[in-house]
């Protein structure tokens, strides 16, 4: 396929004297504004690549279910191609882009399984629906068609039915804990702002700006 046209970016910049020193701070602010005056429909959608033991890459869009000063929070099925990749080898990286203000959120780092307290607690929260659907779906397994997977929903439905739904013990939550966050605005003439924060061994970030 054949694209025309450039991209030509220019809403708003980035400069040193705009960035708080601690990188989540940073983020909850170009969260916060992503959310509120974009436009756009799912701020909390990020990709998340992980690595299998073989080194080869693989990349899906999940949503962020929670952040605070220890990393960011997303909750998946360990028996998936991504919870298996993560298993054997827990380095991460993270990537959100909001188009409407031109900005993208590069996160590298290491991930960590939660407290299945946690994972209980948000479980409990979500949707019966969901609920439902994280049992009745074998994530990333081979599946005959869409009637088997529709099937064991209707299964589990009638087998649940007036009572809790407990949470299946392969799907669990995680937490990527940021060894440098990347903040990207989009300028004119690809001149674009790149500001990386870098977790030094003191605990203290280390703020560098990059060429785009």
């Amino acid at each position: 396929m054949e694209k025309t046209g450039h991209a030509q970016f220019g809403l708003k910049e980035l400069g040193e004297k705009d960035l708080d020193r601690d990188p989540f701070k940073q983020f909850e602010r170009w969260y916060e504004e992503a959310a509120a005056g974009s436009g756009l429909k799912y701020p909390d959608a990020f990709a998340l690549a992980t690595v299998s033991p073989d080194l080869k890459p693989s990349l899906r869009m999940l949503l962020l279910k929670g952040l605070d000063e220890r990393g960011f929070v997303f909750y998946t099925n360990s028996e998936s191609r991504k919870g298996d990749e993560l298993s054997g080898n827990p380095n991460a990286a993270m990537c959100f882009w909001w188009e409407r203000v031109e900005r993208q959120v590069r996160i590298d780092g290491t991930v960590e399984m939660l407290p299945g307290s946690a994972a209980d607690a948000y479980f409990a929260s979500r949707p019966r629906g969901s609920q439902l659907g994280a049992w009745a779906s074998e994530q990333s397994r081979v599946i005959p068609d869409r009637e088997y997977l529709e099937e064991r929903y209707r299964k589990l439905e009638a087998e649940y039915e007036g009572s809790d739904i407990p949470r299946p013990p392969y799907w669990n939550g995680y937490r990527l804990i940021p060894l440098s966050i990347e903040f990207w605005q989009g300028r004119p003439d690809r001149l674009h702002d790149r500001i990386r924060y870098t977790k030094l061994p003191s605990g203290e970030w280390l703020i560098e700006r990059l060429a785009p």
